[in-house]
Formats: structure tokens, sequence, C-alpha cells
């Protein structure tokens, strides 16, 4: 499907002087946040500082020439100081700089091999546990400068010797580190037009400038940043140490640089995808290319003496935001760099080493982030992170990350293994419940807690996992048919089941899809119709249709076209010798077969799918309709969703006569009040369920491959208004979102949107639900606490439903999560 119109999307071309000035400008915001870090970073490693600034020019002009993110900018890795700092301390600085060569060679053959995707496999919480763990090392180390001290070998060591440090404060070193965390964490809330205006300088270059002119104005005695000659810079040499230890410090700065690129690089993506229009993005990022790039400019910097360079989310997210449109901006900041390493040594040597172990520390913090510790949480991983980042910490970076990996791993197998089985006795119905994978490992559980069941007792089985082997299915079968044997009714339902009513023979007596659909439909009477018995024939909706998917819908027959699996082999003929026999014995049944009778259309297609329903489902539904013909509806949700076909809102969300009050419409569409053309037949069907039905919940359900969202996006200027037209105007304000800067972006749990159809489709549900808060009945039930809103997405092709998280991610994105057995359940209770 084409995503969208590029001349629908993209907006008139300024020119490349227009591009030249936005890049200039960009450039020179990067520019006054990374002269600082560097400093700081390289201050961190024990590297001489022009070490940092050769990084920060290197990476800038390299990196951003020959990589494959053209808004990335790259420079000293901050993933990489207490590794640097370690390497330095063991092999001394000339030796480093050969590891850095080293290193990217190593990247660059990976790029030659395509393996940077690989990367991104690690994960989540180990990447974020080990940037966390670095930032605490880091955070120690510095806060030893801040107190007017030297940092100890080993964030251990720093913590041993902090009350030392305390008790010798050196009040000087203090307060100008008090002031520059001051001025950076004040700066962006500096209030007023005055304060609008000052926020256009960097919060880092501002809180060391601050710091650097008090001190000199003060006339304190500190020490400070020293630029020796460049030309007593120290290059390379051959590395001088034991070979094991060398490659293996080579593989450490070789994977965190590589991980921390890549993910940036990614980071940077969605960034971009979620602030501008498709027609005024650059190229997305080629990430063989950017690793390409990375190798280069690792080379390059350890040739001349720099630290090592990795992608940079700080000094990214700060080029994007200042409106970046090309690598030039990256390429540019590496060239300002430079200049200011060449002319502005005397002021450079002004700045006090305080404040920027100030600077340092206070970024060290803020790589513990809040927000990726609930991320870790709601998936489940708070001891992984929790493992790698104690494991950084106290043993370093490439033992933390094996650590993390080693826990990650366990922790999936335990997943894997761990199987609940339990059985309880309701109204005379053993239910049995098995949450998990059924493996190997269960079968002694599973015939344990089966063999407790007395022989011709009512049983329903609950498989509520993925995956079942060979062994757990064969002990389920062989039970289930011991049970049917002795005159016992079971019923089989779950994720599972499909194997169990598609493995067994013709006479086996398993739940059908068409009776779990039936299930869903009358959940006050499943058990009469559901339950099979020994001496029960086989339900007439059974075997209609020749697919296990079609058998629900199958007097329509529009959403597949599936043919028969393998006939049964005509009486009395001998089996095929070989294949080619095989197949023509195969021709010759089919063409004595009749041939197939043709579909019906229009009447004749609905007037067969209601035959089939007064036929199959009509008697055993008739009860609960009846119910609620007596007593009324009394849904407990509002479901606004699309129109679109494939949305079956009962099969979706399991849910029957009575449950759900539903609206449909093109676009699943939310009309402000007062709006252009509003229409009130949706408005009123909001009032009617909110003050007349009391409903405790409105959900706003998006869909995959919405066609009135692809629309929005094709749509030009000046096409004659229809009626569709004017209704997609009300969906205007999901596509001004998508392109806006000022409100947070969304995506799906786990991976980008994969197109802008997708992007908009999920704006559109978050959008559509600051409609919903706009009419007057939803902001009184709200305020009063009695209602709830929920954003769901369903994707058609994965046939999976994700729900809107309460909160942002790292980047500021709303996110979407997946939703299991699990996932419903929890986002049942803190929705």
């Amino acid at each position: 499907m084409a995503a969208t119109s590029p001349k629908a999307d993209r907006p008139p071309h300024k020119g490349h002087r227009a591009d030249l000035h936005a890049d200039l400008s960009a450039s020179l915001t990067v520019f006054l946040i990374a002269l600082p870090l560097s400093l700081g970073i390289a201050l961190a490693t024990g590297a001489p500082l022009q070490a940092g600034l050769v990084a920060a020019a290197v990476g800038g002009m390299v990196a951003g020439r020959l990589g494959g993110t053209p808004l990335l900018v790259s420079g000293p890795a901050t993933g990489l100081t207490v590794v640097t700092a370690e390497l330095i301390q063991r092999y001394g600085w000339r030796t480093t700089c050969a590891i850095t060569v080293l290193a990217g060679c190593c990247q660059l053959g990976l790029a030659a091999l395509r393996t940077a995707r690989s990367a991104l496999m690690v994960s989540p919480a180990i990447v974020h546990g080990m940037l966390a763990g670095v930032g605490v090392t880091i955070a120690l180390a510095q806060l030893h400068i801040v107190l007017g001290g030297t940092p100890q070998s080993s964030a251990v060591a720093n913590v041993i010797g902090l009350p030392g440090q305390l008790a010798h404060l050196q009040p000087a070193a203090l307060g100008v580190s008090a002031l520059t965390l001051l001025v950076l964490l004040g700066w962006p809330r500096l209030p007023g037009r005055v304060g609008l205006a000052l926020r256009k300088v960097p919060a880092a270059l501002a809180a060391v400038a601050t710091a650097t002119a008090f001190a000199a104005l003060t006339g304190l005695s500190l020490p400070r940043v020293d630029l020796p000659s460049w030309r007593s810079h120290a290059l390379p040499e051959l590395p001088e140490g034991p070979v094991l230890g060398i490659m293996a410090a080579v593989l450490t700065v070789t994977l965190v640089g590589s991980v921390e690129s890549l993910l940036s690089a990614v980071a940077t993506d969605k960034l971009i995808a979620s602030q501008r229009r498709t027609g005024n993005r650059p190229p997305r990022a080629d990430l063989d290319r950017e690793l390409r790039g990375q190798g280069a400019a690792n080379v390059l910097s350890g040739l001349l003496g720099g630290l090592p360079i990795a992608g940079g989310a700080v000094r990214s997210v700060a080029n994007v935001k200042s409106g970046a449109v090309s690598r030039r901006s990256v390429m540019l900041h590496g060239l300002w760099i430079l200049l200011a390493a060449a002319l502005l040594v005397p002021v450079l040597d002004l700045i006090p080493l305080a404040a920027l172990a100030a600077l340092v520390m206070a970024l060290g913090v803020q790589m513990v982030n809040a927000t990726h510790l609930r991320t870790v949480s709601r998936h489940r991983e708070i001891s992984v992170y929790v493992t790698t980042i104690a494991a950084v910490v106290l043993g370093g970076v490439l033992e933390g990350v094996a650590i993390g990996i080693a826990v990650a791993v366990a922790l999936a197998l335990h997943r894997l293994a761990r199987t609940r089985i339990t059985v309880e006795v309701q109204d005379g119905v053993h239910r049995v419940w098995a949450r998990g994978q059924l493996t190997f490992l269960a079968v002694p559980r599973l015939s344990r807690v089966l063999n407790q069941i007395p022989p011709g007792g009512r049983v329903v089985v609950e498989l509520d996992g993925s995956f079942m082997d060979h062994a757990a299915y064969e002990t389920l079968q062989d039970w289930q048919h011991a049970h049917l044997v002795h005159g016992g009714s079971l019923e089989v339902t779950g994720r599972s089941t499909a194997r169990m009513a598609g493995g067994g023979h013709s006479g086996d007596r398993t739940h059908t899809a068409h009776q779990s659909h039936l299930a869903h439909s009358a959940p006050s009477t499943h058990q009469s119709h559901s339950v099979h018995r020994a001496d029960q024939r086989p339900h007439r909706g059974t075997h209609r249709g020749g697919h296990q998917c079609c058998r629900p819908w199958t007097p329509w027959m529009n959403h597949c076209d599936h043919r028969p699996a393998a006939e049964p082999m005509i009486p009395g003929a001998a089996a095929a010798p070989d294949a080619m026999d095989a197949l023509e014995s195969a021709e010759a049944a089919e063409a004595a077969a009749p041939p197939p009778a043709p579909r019906r259309r229009g009447a004749g297609q609905l007037a067969s799918g209601i035959s089939a329903f007064q036929r199959d489902t009509a008697p055993h539904v008739r009860e609960e309709l009846a119910r609620l013909a007596r007593e009324g509806q009394r849904p407990s949700q509002l479901f606004l969703t699309c129109a679109d076909s494939r949305l079956v809102t009962s099969m979706i969300t399991a849910s029957g006569p009575g449950d759900l009050f539903t609206v449909r419409n093109v676009g699943n569409l939310v009309p402000l009040p007062g709006a252009e053309s509003t229409d009130d037949s949706v408005a009123a069907a909001i009032e009617y369920a909110v003050d007349v039905l009391k409903v405790d919940s409105i959900t706003v359900c998006g869909h995959s491959g919405c066609g009135a969202m692809q629309a929005l996006l094709n749509s030009a200027p000046g096409t004659p208004m229809t009626p569709l037209r004017r209704w997609l105007r009300h969906g205007l304000p999901s596509l001004e979102r998508m392109a806006s800067r000022h409100h947070a972006w969304v995506r799906i749990a786990g991976r980008l949107p994969a197109d802008a159809v997708e992007q908009l489709c999920l704006t559109n549900v978050v959008q559509q639900l600051e409609h919903l808060r706009a009419h007057e009945s939803v902001a009184r039930r709200l305020a009063e606490g009695t209602l709830e809103l929920h954003g769901m997405y369903f994707h058609v092709g994965e046939a999976q439903a994700y729900l809107l998280s309460e909160g942002e991610d790292f980047f500021d994105c709303r996110v979407f999560d997946s939703v299991g057995h699990q996932a419903a359940e929890h986002a049942g209770q803190h929705a």
C-alpha cells in the first residue's frame, strides 16, 4: 500500500539557501552543546582534554559524512566513559588510542558483513541497565571533583572514599559546581519573554559560561582546563600488554560503541518520524552504513589521538529539534569544534574543572532514566535491569553486559518452562487451567492434575499458551480419549485449541472454532451447547466450510478461499505406489467430483447467513437474548471504532450481546462539539451512552490499513468537496498532531510504525480521545471519576490488539502495548 503521496505531503520548496540556513543554525546549537560536553567526557576518562575535541570534530565530519543516519550527531562516546578510563589506567593513553583504531576496524568488518541489525536483538533492559550503570559510575567519580578532590580508580573505591572527601571539602570547587548545576537545571525553566529568548542558548553552555565568569570575576583559585600545545599531542603506539587483554578491550569498545550508536540511530529516526511530515524528512537510517561510518570515524579518531566515538542521543535530539535538514548540520558542527580547538584555546583554559565535572555528573545522573525503569517494570524485566546496573558498577561494562545477558536468558528459559496448572470445581464442572507453554517439562504436572478428575465428569480445559509440544499434546489427547470413552464431557478452550481441534482424527470430540465463537457470543449459555459427550453426534455446523478459520462465517466466505484438504480415499481403491500415481489418482478424483457450487451474492448470501444463524446459533443464544429483552441493555462500554468490514468487534473483544454499545464510522472519528459540519449522530450516541446508559468506559479503536487515514494523507488542496471529504475534515487535527513538534508522538511497543499510514492511525486514536474530553457529558463524568477513556489499535494482518499505555517513553512517545492474557489483566487493573 502506498503510504503517502509525496506531492501532498511535501511543503513548498524553500530552496537550497533556506535549507543551508536551517543546517547552519542547527549546527551552531549542537556545537554549543558538544563543546563543553566533549571536554567533560575527556575529563571523566582521564584522557588529554584535546582528545575530546578531536573525537567531536572527527565524529561530526567523518561519521556525519559517511554514516547512514543523516541527523545523528557523533562524538565522544558517553557509554564508553568508564571503559576508556579503565583502559587508560591499565595500558596508558597511547595504547588506548591504538585500541580505538582496532575497534574501528572491527566495526568496518561488521558493517561489511551486514550485521548491524543483530545489535538490536539485545534486550532493552540490558542496554538501559548498562547505560544506567555507566551513569552511576560517572556520577560517583565526578562527585569527588565537584567536592574538590580526585576520583578513585573504581566505583567501589569512590564510594569508600566519599566520607573522607566530605571531611575535606573545597568550598570554592563546591560553590562553582553548585552554581553550574543550578543554572543547568533552572535554565530551561526561565519564565517570560526574556526567558524565552535566553533559552535559545543551550543550558549546558550557559551553565559552564556562568560558572567560568563567576570564577574569573571572584578570582577563585581552582584547577582549570589546561590545553597543552597541539605540538605535544599524544598519538597512538603499537599496543603493549597481554594479547587476550587487548583483544577483550577491542571487543568491549566495538560492541558497546556499536550498540550505543545503532540505538541512537533508531531513536533519532523515531524522533524525526514523529515531528516531520513525510516530504520533509531525510532518508531513513541505514544501520549498516551507519556502522561503517562509525568504524571509519573511530579509526581516524584513534590515529589522531582522540577518544572512542559513538552516536549520541542528547546531541542528536538537539540537532533534530533545531530544524536540521541534512547531514550538513552534523558536518558543520564538527568544523566549528575544529575551529574552536585551534582558535579558542585561551578562552577554554578559563573553564574550571569543577564546572565540567558538575556538567558530566548531571549527565551521568540523567542516564539513570525513570521512564526506562517504568518500561522494564511493565515488561517484568526489572531483575535484568537491576542486575546489569550492579554488575557494571561493581565489575565493569563488559562483565556487566555479559551477566545481564545471562540473567535475561535464564529469565526467558524460566518463563518458557514455567507452567501453572490448576483445577477447580464450579457447579459440578471441573475447570483445568494451564497457563504458560505446555512442554515436556510440564507433562508430569499436567498428567497428575488430569488424573485427579473422576471418570464421567464434566470438564473444561483452558489452554492459555501459544505453544504446545508433542509430548504435552499426546498426554492431553490420550487422557481426552479415555475420558470420553467413560462417558465424560469435555470442552477445550484457549489459544492452543486450534491444534487440538485440527490435530485429531474425525472421531475426536474436541472444541471447534465454530463452537468457540458461539461460546464467546453467549457467555451465559456456553456450557449447554459446547460440551461434547461420547454419545453425541457432531454439530451440524462443525464441518461446513473447508477450513478451520472459516467455520464461524461459512455462509459468507468473503474473507478467504481455502481449498479443501486431502480428500478421503475412494473406498476400494488401492494405495498409489509412488508420487506420480498419487498425483494421477488425485487428478482423477478431482475430475470425478462435482463442480463447486457458485457463490451466492447479495440477498442470497445474506439469506444464507441468516439461515445458518437460525439453525446453528439462535437455539443457543435465544435464552440470553430473551433475558436482555426483558431487562433492557446495560452495556459497560461505549466502543467507538471504524466501519471497516475487517473489524469484527465482538470477535476481537470476545464480547457478546449486551456487552458493548458500539458506534462505527469512517475513520473512528469524534467530531469536536461546535465544529464546522458537525455530525450530531456521534455526539448523540456519546451523550446517550454516558448519560442514559451510564457506561463505565469509552474505547476508541483504530486499525491498520485504515482507508480514511490514507485518504487524509493523500488529500491535496483544492480537491472538490464530497460528503466523504467533508467528513474526513474531522480527522485533520490528527494529521496536524502527527506533524506537530508540541505533541507526544505515538508508536507500538517494540517496533517502529510500518509507514506513515500506520503512524497516522495510531496518532488518530490519541487525538480522538482528546476530542472526547471536549464533550460536556464526558468531561463531567471524568471530573467525577466515574468514567475511563481507553485507546486501542487492532493490527488486522497480525490479528493483534494493542492498548494505549498511560505513560510516555524516553523520547516522549505514547506507546501502544500488545495485549495477551496477562497484559489484558494488567491493563484492566491500571487503565
